[in-house]
């Protein structure tokens, strides 16, 4: 069966409630090199969507650098589920031996995260590695009183993933607490993302392909921030993610596992075999999309005309001459 088109809409359940989704929905573009994957969040608007337009078309047009490593160490993600299915999901993650973990979920407790934390440490043993991700929910005060509880509940925290908004914040937080402190939103949706070295407000950087213009950009910019660098999804389907581990297996270090294995938080995938972990690393590879399986997901049409304008409005921009 031939595939529909060189655009494509799909939507696809999510397994459990994250960041605020249910259902995680885009587009694949074909072009010479392959398909490429244009899905930002609905929050981010036509400007912001420039740059996940642009790695779009350099997976599809030019494809990715060389890769320096062929297989990807990955961390599970856990939502912001209760203490058992914490547990369950660490188990079944496919041999992760690191755990990111959401905390700060609106009309949750504190209770809630040590209890998720303390599940995860058990279900990963003394010697695997946990860190967290607030999302910037905290102000200076209260991420520095939480992170030293969920360090004790966590039995030691690699780092805390944006647990405040601002680089002025990270840079007060960092004075003020041992856990060391990762960049994301600071980096990925700043006018400045080098703001972040000069200020010294973080001890690692978040970096996602599609927010940020595409793999050669990131490269360009991990060189630049010269801080150590952890590779994130941003809940692409699995033609998504293979730009991110393209990313990670071009990088000249990798010190930390990646945020590439979430294909497990959806239902179903547009590819046969989907990126997944096995003992607790993904291949480099970019598994191409299966017909029958986009049919499959096939977006609503008043989503799939809604996706087809915002592609047109967002191409054209990035087509035109800037002012």
């Amino acid at each position: 069966m031939p595939v529909p088109g060189d655009l494509v809409v799909w939507s696809v359940p999510m397994r459990t409630r994250f960041r605020g989704l249910t259902s995680r929905d885009g587009t694949l573009v074909r072009g010479d090199a392959g398909w490429g994957e244009f899905s930002p969040f609905w929050d981010y608007d036509d400007d912001e969507s420039r740059r996940w337009w642009l790695a779009a078309r350099e997976a599809a047009d030019q494809g990715w650098p060389a890769p320096l490593r062929d297989r990807i160490p990955v961390n599970v993600t856990v939502p912001a589920v209760d203490a058992a299915t914490a547990h369950r999901i660490v188990r079944e993650s496919g041999g992760c031996t690191t755990a990111k973990v959401k905390v700060a979920e609106p009309g949750q407790s504190p209770a809630d995260d040590e209890a998720r934390l303390e599940a995860v440490r058990d279900a990963l043993g003394p010697d695997g590695a946990i860190r967290v991700d607030a999302n910037t929910a905290w102000d200076v005060d209260t991420a520095a009183a939480r992170l030293t509880a969920l360090d004790r509940a966590a039995g030691g925290l690699q780092y805390a993933e944006q647990p405040v908004r601002t680089v002025d914040e990270l840079a007060a937080l960092r004075r003020r607490t041992q856990v060391p402190v990762a960049a994301d939103e600071s980096v990925r949706r700043a006018a400045d993302p080098l703001e972040v070295a000069r200020r010294h407000a973080a001890d690692v950087v978040v970096l996602k392909v599609q927010p940020l213009g595409g793999v050669r950009a990131c490269l360009q910019l991990a060189e630049q921030l010269d801080l150590p660098v952890v590779v994130s999804s941003a809940l692409e389907s699995s033609v998504g993610l293979a730009a991110g581990l393209a990313l990670a297996a071009a990088l000249p270090e990798l010190p930390y596992a990646c945020g590439l294995a979430t294909a497990a938080l959806l239902t179903h995938d547009l590819v046969t075999e989907p990126l997944l972990p096995r003992d607790g690393a993904i291949d480099v590879r970019r598994p191409l999309p299966e017909p029958d399986l986009l049919t499959a997901a096939a977006a609503a049409p008043d989503l799939d005309a809604r996706w087809r304008e915002r592609v047109a409005r967002v191409a054209g921009a990035v087509r035109a001459p800037r002012a």
